[in-house]
């Protein structure tokens, strides 16, 4: 049986999420609707997630001392990292000494932090399907591993970074160079190091969106929500939609993957399994040991959306992961380079039928910055995604 007490009580269940952007605030809000004490960590103040949660707290989450003091101080019951950029070692070692439980674990944290460390878990260890790679230190090894054999086209990406930044696809000799900078420039945390990724003539992308939870007996069983369609530029999300039509050898081969990569981490909660498709051939590409931002889209698709989903999971309640409509997502870029913007047509995107909107509440706006997501249900995808796109396009953001 699990209990859940009163926040701000002596009995309360605490839960801190490092990392509270747009995917923590709905993480955060699905735990106080349960009546959790959340307590929401970021690199800079009046972050999304600090703006609902019962504690906001600012520190440098990369920085290991500052992130043992404010766990030692706060004392949650769980630690849910929302980010890559953080000191895993350190989860590990507070793990270890029992002063803290890590969602869903601290190694699978330190594993997922960096492209590497999943990268081989998932084709050396577990065996799985992954286009060709190799991992470099300085340009002059990455135009080496093309050379010998990864070849043209082919995907640069730091080890360390998230929604794709400092992602770049080189065709030829003379893209290398810009693809080194770019990498260097875009990783998380100054690490130096590089993956290059053989080019998979895929037909699409999907995220297998996967919820590891505890069953009537106690024992962990593992949920499939139906897969996630997506259309990424630069290696960011733009859109995505759900369900993706697939054969039905397609999805069994996605959630075989999904379930040996999710198993091997361990722990509760939802996984974001990113898989290539071409016909009935599946290959494993990258997972999140958290929602994922394609799922937002379950906001408007499910019956528990993923946020929901990783709430329940991560306190052992039961799950539900059943579609409810098809629906889709497309993403509203802040346009300038500002704070404190404001959205225009509003009312407009909000007047197209069977739509939603999430506008995250972000403090500063970058052109390319996620700034909020319009949202859609409808008979069918195709029909859903023509809606969010137009609700999308409603929306103008601009300086205040």
């Amino acid at each position: 049986m699990t209990t859940l007490g009163t926040p701000l009580s002596p009995s309360a269940t605490r839960v801190m999420l490092l990392g509270s952007g747009e995917l923590g605030k709905e993480v955060l809000i699905a735990l106080q609707r349960l009546g959790v004490e959340t307590i929401a960590v970021d690199r800079y103040d009046n972050a999304p997630g600090q703006q609902v949660a019962h504690h906001a707290r600012t520190i440098t989450m990369s920085d290991p001392a500052q992130l043992k003091a404010l766990i030692e101080a706060e004392r949650p019951h769980l630690v849910v990292p929302e980010i890559e950029a953080i000191a895993t070692p350190m989860l590990q070692e507070l793990e270890a000494a029992g002063v803290v439980t890590v969602i869903p674990t601290a190694r699978a944290a330190r594993l997922t932090m960096d492209r590497e460390g999943i990268r081989r878990l998932a084709a050396e260890t577990l065996g799985l399907p992954t286009s060709p790679y190799r991992f470099c230190d300085s340009l002059a090894e990455l135009q080496a591993a093309i050379d010998a054999g990864i070849g043209y086209p082919c995907i640069v990406k730091p080890v360390m970074s998230s929604s794709g930044k400092g992602q770049s696809k080189i065709d030829g000799p003379a893209d290398v160079q810009k693809a080194w900078d770019y990498a260097m420039a875009g990783g998380r945390v100054s690490h130096g190091r590089i993956i290059v990724e053989g080019f998979i003539d895929f037909d699409y992308e999907i995220t297998q969106l996967t919820v590891r939870a505890k069953g009537a007996d106690g024992a962990v069983q593992t949920h499939f929500c139906d897969p996630i369609g997506h259309v990424q530029v630069g290696g960011d999300y733009v859109e995505s939609w759900q369900p993706m039509a697939m054969s039905a050898a397609a999805i069994d081969q996605s959630r075989q993957i999904a379930k040996a990569v999710t198993d091997d981490l361990g722990g509760l909660g939802l996984f974001g399994v990113e898989l290539f498709v071409k016909g009935d051939q599946v290959w494993f590409s990258e997972v999140s040991p958290r929602p994922h931002d394609t799922g937002l889209v379950t906001l408007c698709t499910q019956h528990q959306s993923e946020f929901e989903l990783h709430a329940r999971a991560i306190l052992g309640l039961p799950v539900d992961t059943r579609l409810r409509n098809p629906g889709a997502s497309a993403v509203i870029y802040g346009g300038v380079d500002a704070q404190g913007i404001v959205f225009d047509g509003v009312d407009e995107a909000l007047a197209v039928p069977g739509t939603d909107l999430r506008l995250f509440g972000k403090p500063e706006s970058f052109t390319k910055r996620r700034m909020g997501v319009a949202l859609a249900r409808a008979e069918t995808t195709d029909a859903a995604r023509a809606n969010a796109k137009l609700a999308a396009s409603k929306v103008q953001p601009r300086r205040g």
